[in-house]
């Protein structure tokens, strides 16, 4: 599998300039899907703008000045996408990579106490040795806990200290949503009701607005408002 791809050829959630170069360094394999994450080198020179070509950024990586989720990064290929959390101490810089109106991923500016933790979606749960309930989200995170009380769908606030649960926001009516893909993504959106399928396929969310759309394109964000900090809306 090649390391780079055409610029024009890159998902269009990447926010970069089709025509300034014909290539464009491409992620490594990870937790994050092709369209949901950019590799580290192209983050740092295309997103941040630190600095202006690759070698620079392989640098800056080599020294291990930049930080994921509270881990230094390694890798200038390593997969950086949604909810991820980049710190670069030495320039006092925090960003959580949501999704922006237009769909595409986009750097939010947070402060240090906001780059402490993350929301991972429960993908799905596992039961392991000794009766426990392995909790699979996204992201590339397992959490083990004791008692079953969550939900596939709902949201965890997880600490990078530890990996403490310190919130939960459950997939139900009031909850706030981001639109992750189709037709409306990048939308924030208020749920008025989860519509059940009883039939192979997505359950159906129903939102205030009059919209919906299927339950695995939401990614609750908050209960009556948002617990992240939110791209501004473009023009």
């Amino acid at each position: 599998m090649s390391d780079h791809m055409k610029r024009l050829a890159a998902p269009r959630t990447w926010p970069l300039k089709r025509k300034v170069s014909i290539w464009v360094t491409k992620q490594s394999a990870g937790a994050h899907s092709l369209e949901d994450s950019m590799s580290a080198v192209t983050v740092l020179r295309d997103m941040i703008g630190i600095c202006d070509t690759a070698r620079e950024a392989k640098r800056i990586i080599g020294n291990r000045e930049v930080l994921v989720d509270g881990k230094p990064v390694k890798n200038p290929k390593a997969p950086i996408g949604f909810m991820d959390v980049i710190s670069i101490p030495k320039m006092n810089l925090n960003y959580r990579i949501l999704i922006s109106d237009k769909g595409k991923l986009a750097l939010v500016a947070i402060d240090e106490a906001e780059a402490s933790w993350k929301l991972c979606k429960i993908e799905n749960k596992t039961i392991v040795k000794g009766g426990k309930v392995q909790l699979n989200l996204s992201g590339g995170r397992n959490i083990v806990i004791g008692a079953n009380d969550y939900k596939c769908g709902d949201t965890l606030k997880v600490s990078f200290d530890g990996q403490q649960i310190l919130d939960c926001y459950p997939f139900a009516a009031g909850s706030t949503v981001l639109i992750k893909e189709g037709s409306h993504s990048g939308d924030v959106k208020t749920v008025k009701e989860v519509e059940v399928v009883r039939r192979t396929g997505s359950n159906i969310a129903l939102f205030t607005d009059g919209t919906e759309t299927v339950t695995r394109n939401c990614f609750v964000i908050g209960a009556a408002s948002s617990a992240v900090k939110l791209p501004e809306a473009s023009e």
